[in-house]
């Protein structure tokens, strides 16, 4: 009996706006990367996120320690990505003035 030894492709597929995600969910390459990072086991993500099968979060984890320059890039880019729309939404939605106004409903009893 020999056993079968086969490349197997790693779970990661990007989306049309470049976002990388684990093959078949929504659950992105950041969310598991960073769960890693924070010390969570694989068994942990896995139960954090039902949709990702714990197989593919070993393989996610692989590919992260196989390519991380790559990956801490990708991940350093999508910070970048996520500050930029920050900043553009408080300029076109000021969230202060929203609040200032929430709060004086709230003194004025809801009215």
């Amino acid at each position: 009996m020999s056993l079968a030894i086969d490349a197997i492709p790693v779970p990661l597929a990007a989306d049309e706006s470049g976002t990388v995600r684990v093959a078949g969910t929504r659950v992105t390459l950041d969310t598991i990367v960073t769960a890693y990072q924070q010390g969570e086991t694989p068994e942990i993500i896995a139960d954090q996120y039902p949709t990702v099968q714990l197989a593919d979060v070993y393989a996610v984890i692989n590919y992260y320690l196989r390519h991380r320059k790559e990956v801490e890039s990708y991940l350093v880019r999508r910070q970048e990505e996520a500050a930029a729309m920050r900043r553009k939404l408080d300029v076109r939605f000021p969230h202060e003035e929203f609040r200032q106004r929430l709060l004086a409903r709230r003194t004025d009893g809801g009215k």
